[in-house]
């Protein structure tokens, strides 16, 4: 007897959360890691989020160690002692953008955290061009920057997640939706003017990333970073959205929706019932008002005798022993 042997087809793709496992890599270095273009994702058939290729995860594990070091990153006291630098320099050196901001993180205290790549800073210090920034005195062009306050850390990792974003994007409204994602709303009201186009892009901008529950003081710190707020920078985001809608437009024009037309109301089967009106007064006079309705009449009430009583009653009456009060009893003799 021939028999039917069942083999197990071997998934395309895996979720997130089983490539960060097979690879060794926490949930966030594996989020770091799609950020910066090292692990390849695409979209999942069913809209539920992106996916890992089988292919993507068994060329990886060959060199998973690698990729970790590659995602490593490290705060404010640990980057200064790997470059070799005290704290104070080394975020004087962040603030005045010589080193980007890789991601960030919420504190206890609702402080900002910046997180730097291990590599960009192993980088940065072996570049001999750094060397007089690292050991000598900070020039008098840079001093003077810090005198006015600048601090360019939320503006070069919003460019830095604004690639990430444009990488991801799966279109050229998409790509519109994720510049418009660092203006303002009321700068997209402004700069377009089409409804549809407006309300299209508004609805594709990707939300900033998860931190707290919505509402909650972590999730509006991470609106606040995510939201431009220098001029020269929200006019460079202006002039990028035109031109993406522009070209948007191009290869495909908004979806406008269907205007909803009202349902007919049922018909009921059958006739339509009669409505009876009132007969033309031709007798002259005027027509008479209906009066209020009479009130039914009171029923009357008697009174409950007893049986016996009047039995007993009625036979006294008829006794001739029954005498009016002038009678007289017989006398004694």
């Amino acid at each position: 007897m021939s028999g039917t042997i069942l083999t197990q087809t071997r998934p395309l793709t895996c979720a997130p959360s089983r490539a960060a496992r097979e690879l060794g890599l926490r949930r966030r270095e594996f989020d770091l890691a799609v950020h910066l273009g090292r692990i390849r994702t695409v979209p999942d058939e069913g809209g539920g989020g992106r996916r890992v290729p089988r292919t993507e995860v068994d060329r990886l594990l060959s060199r998973a160690d690698t990729l970790r070091e590659s995602v490593k990153a490290v705060g404010t006291a640990e980057s200064a002692a790997l470059m070799g630098i005290p704290a104070a320099r080394f975020t004087r050196f962040a603030r005045l953008g010589l080193i980007t901001p890789v991601t960030w993180y919420p504190n206890r205290y609702r402080a900002v955290v910046w997180l730097y790549l291990a590599e960009e800073l192993r980088q940065f210090t072996a570049d001999e061009r750094n060397s007089r920034l690292l050991t000598g005195r900070t020039p008098e062009e840079l001093r003077e920057l810090l005198r006015t306050g600048v601090d360019r850390r939320a503006r070069n990792w919003r460019g830095r997640h604004r690639g990430f974003l444009l990488r991801q994007a799966g279109g050229p409204w998409a790509r519109a939706g994720a510049v418009a994602a660092f203006l303002d709303p009321g700068e997209i009201d402004h700069l377009l003017t089409d409804p549809h186009e407006r309300v299209h892009v508004r609805t594709l901008r990707p939300a900033p990333p998860a931190h707290g529950a919505p509402g909650s003081p972590a999730a509006q710190l991470a609106e606040e970073l995510m939201t431009a707020d220098e001029p020269d920078e929200i006019d460079w985001l202006r002039s990028e959205l035109t031109q993406a809608v522009a070209a948007a437009r191009t290869a495909a024009p908004a979806p406008h929706p269907e205007p909803r037309t009202p349902r007919p109301a049922p018909q009921t089967s059958g006739p339509a019932p009669r409505t009876s009106e009132p007969s033309p007064n031709t007798s002259g006079t005027a027509p008479r008002t209906p009066g209020p309705a009479p009130r039914p009449p009171h029923p009357v009430v008697r009174p409950r005798t007893s049986r016996g009583l009047r039995d007993w009653l009625y036979k006294a009456l008829k006794s001739p022993s029954w005498t009016t009060e002038t009678s007289s009893r017989p006398s004694r003799s």
